[in-house]
């Protein structure tokens, strides 16, 4: 049997959930670590550091449903994978179990505590999710995305670690570009994005806004925006009958490039966007999903907004009028921007796959793990 230290994670199936298990994987990789994925039926169908990773699958349900009806509907889910991750887990034997969120997370990490297994759960958000909450008190180690984070019982104070949110190693390779300039002739990039499949709010908010913005920025702007498909064509003749210049599709695959490039984005809230707009240092409009469980999107844009790295609009006030005010005020006034920019890189944390890492290989120690110390943060 191979000496070298199986670490599981538990993800899951939604980006949000697997991207930080990505990044986590590829460092504990190059660590030497052995890894196996513990998904639900969405997951497992993602590239990058996970596309090769041994992947498993189990019922589950979610921990948060709005309602007693959802809640107790999803009991028997939640209980059947248990008994599957238990079952998973004996048979892999891990040195330690790592959570994510997500439907799969939950019941793999409670077979994790039952069964005496080292544990680890990630938080993404500001404010913890629910089945996080749940898990607290049973976990030895919880890492956190932000400093302050919110509905964490108070006897788990202590083994709260803040790492930052992993991001992908291809956002973290452009930390290093300088905002771009903003002279008075040059071109004004604005960068829309609304999730996976784009936020119908923005697709019928901008096109209204910059409809009434000033001449002078308008004639210089060039739009890059994610738009949900059925969306796409109306968007565009928009924008082509106000003569901007733009970008548009539902999927982008060089988001990093595009980050970068960026002079402001306008997007959600969600824990990777925050992550990774901060790891390149841009500012951004953040339009929370007002529909997030616990309202966590509004919460990690109060972060963002009280360090001076951009600008929070709950949704009922994101509307064309207020947007062009913002626009024409931050475009007639670029050290705004700047500064803001200097604010989001600040708080940002690139090296949080390796401090995630590092919390990971010192729970498998102390729990009598890679005795010989072999696995641990290697030099660059």
């Amino acid at each position: 049997m191979s000496q070298t230290p199986l670490v599981v994670l538990a993800a899951g199936g939604t980006g949000g959930h697997v991207f930080p298990a990505e990044a986590l994987a590829v460092e504990l990789k190059n660590r030497g670590c052995r890894l196996a994925l513990i998904t639900d039926r969405r997951g497992g169908y993602y590239n990058g550091g996970l596309s090769d990773v041994e992947t498993h699958r189990i019922q589950a349900g979610g921990v948060a449903g709005k309602g007693m009806l959802a809640r107790m509907k999803s009991l028997p889910e939640l209980a059947f994978g248990t008994l599957q991750a238990r079952s998973l887990l004996r048979k892999l034997k891990p040195a330690v179990v790592v959570g994510f969120g997500g439907y799969a997370s939950f019941p793999t990490l409670m077979a994790a505590t039952i069964a005496g297994f080292p544990t680890v759960i990630h938080e993404q958000n500001a404010i913890l999710g629910r089945a996080n909450r749940l898990l607290a008190s049973r976990v030895d180690r919880i890492a956190t995305s932000f400093e302050r984070s919110r509905g964490l019982p108070e006897e788990s104070n202590g083994k709260v670690v803040c790492t930052g949110m992993p991001v992908r190693s291809a956002i973290v390779a452009k930390r290093g570009t300088p905002y771009p300039p903003l002279r008075e002739d040059s071109p004004i990039n604005v960068m829309v994005m609304g999730g996976s499949q784009g936020a119908r709010v923005f697709s019928e908010v901008l096109p209204s806004a910059l409809v009434k913005l000033d001449p002078r920025w308008r004639e210089r702007l060039a739009m890059t925006q994610q738009c949900r498909p059925e969306d796409l064509e109306t968007v565009r003749q928009s924008y082509v009958g106000l003569g901007i210049k733009a970008d548009l599709s539902s999927f982008f695959s060089d988001i990093p490039e595009r980050l970068a490039a960026a002079h402001l984005l306008i997007g959600r809230s969600g824990a990777s966007t925050v992550a990774e707009i901060t790891a390149i240092g841009r500012p951004a409009i953040m339009v929370p999903y007002p529909y997030a469980v616990d309202d966590h999107q509004t919460a990690n844009a109060h972060a963002i907004d009280e360090e001076g790295g951009g600008w929070l609009m709950p949704e009922q006030s994101f509307t064309p009028d207020s947007l062009v005010e913002r626009l024409n005020a931050l475009f007639g006034y670029p050290t705004a921007l700047e500064n803001a920019a200097a604010c989001s890189l600040a708080i940002g944390r690139p090296e949080a796959a390796q401090t995630f890492a590092d919390v990971v290989c010192n729970v498998m120690h102390s729990n009598g793990n890679d005795k010989n110390g072999s696995i641990g943060r290697q030099a660059a």
